[in-house]
């Protein structure tokens, strides 16, 4: 071994050592990342997330103290036309629920920001960060700031014409929630100390990045069927509305509204999209026993097509029993986690060498 590979070994041992802080926040606030999207689905799921009616970053962090101060978030409820449409009959204390949803899903919104700015900033005065690392995180930053803005944009969506929020807004929300944390989930995987092991190839890397691709989409999908409600109809499987392939499909005009807008073809993709993502994973599983089996690296595969399985049966059980807050949020946070464990994958096969 020469005397410049003894120096880069020291170097990636040294690095690895100063990075191991950096990998426990950058996974932590995966973590958060993720408790924030289930307190998200069951503000969705409640109804709660039209509850606040204004955006106070820094106030707004402080709940109603007193009864005045209770009856103006009540009365600023009040002039929305979810409250008017749906929800004339709600008392004081009815209002008091939804409002800690949205109020606590806001919180946890903001006290994700702090935790990633605070730890980045002593990082940085450590010099803990190489500069390579440091531009990506920041750009993470700003990412999760962006959601701030799009989780009001989405509010905002309700609180004038209609009595819930657009789900073009709240597509565009959980997508981006999905970019950042598998994104933190990458970046974190990508800073493990060694090398992976296993022979990687070129279409390793692709086909795995397609599939990575597909869960983002089927998450958005996900967030179509949950801002039109779609779930709530069609309760049953493998057939839907009594056929393999329903009827009305297209009933809107123009073709295109109906993509986003008819909850019986929304939720019809997102079916379409889980039997694509089953079948191409069965097919990375096949193909991989077949080329080597599932050491090193390739140990990912088995253990997503797991987690393939669990989605399936939690989709299905979810939609049978019409969308119970329980069995809807572990299915939206699988999706997740799924996606996650596809970023790893990816991660760990860029670490081969």
């Amino acid at each position: 071994m020469t005397t410049d590979q003894n120096a880069a070994l020291g170097q990636i041992s040294y690095a690895s050592d100063r990075l191991r802080p950096v990998r426990i926040w950058l996974y932590s606030l995966a973590a958060f990342v993720l408790l924030i999207v289930v307190v998200g689905g069951i503000t969705r799921l409640t109804e709660s997330g039209l509850s606040i009616t204004s955006w106070k970053p820094i106030s707004g962090t402080i709940p109603p103290l007193n009864d005045a101060q209770w009856q103006a978030e009540f009365d600023a409820y009040k002039q929305i036309p979810q409250y008017s449409v749906l929800n004339s009959w709600m008392s004081l204390d009815d209002f008091k629920y939804i409002f800690f949803w949205e109020w606590l899903h806001r919180l946890l919104a903001r006290t994700l920001g702090l935790i990633f700015i605070v730890p980045f900033a002593v990082f940085l005065f450590q010099k803990r960060l190489p500069r390579h690392l440091a531009m990506p995180l920041f750009i993470l930053f700003v990412l999760g700031g962006f959601q701030g803005f799009l989780g009001w944009w989405m509010v905002s969506s309700g609180l004038s014409e209609l009595t819930s929020v657009s789900q073009y807004r709240l597509a565009a929300h959980l997508t981006a929630a999905s970019l950042l944390f598998v994104a933190l989930i990458y970046v974190a995987r990508s800073i493990e100390p060694g090398r992976a092991l296993g022979r990687v190839r070129p279409w390793h890397l692709v086909t795995a990045i397609v599939l990575g691709i597909l869960l983002i989409i089927q998450i958005g999908a996900g967030a179509f069927v949950a801002g039109l409600d779609a779930g709530m109809g069609y309760n049953t499987w493998p057939l839907m509305d009594g056929a393999l392939v329903p009827g009305g499909l297209f009933a809107m005009d123009p073709a295109w509204r109906n993509f986003f807008e008819n909850a019986l073809t929304v939720q019809f993709i997102h079916r379409t999209i889980a039997y694509v993502i089953t079948g191409y994973v069965a097919f990375l599983i096949w193909r991989r026993n077949k080329d080597g089996g599932f050491g090193g690296v390739h140990g990912w595969l088995p253990r997503i097509g797991v987690l393939v399985l669990l989605q399936v049966c939690l989709g299905i059980a979810t939609l049978l029993a019409s969308v119970p807050i329980s069995l809807a949020v572990g299915h939206q946070s699988l999706a997740f986690m799924l996606a996650g464990a596809v970023s790893a994958y990816i991660a760990d096969m860029r670490r081969v060498k």
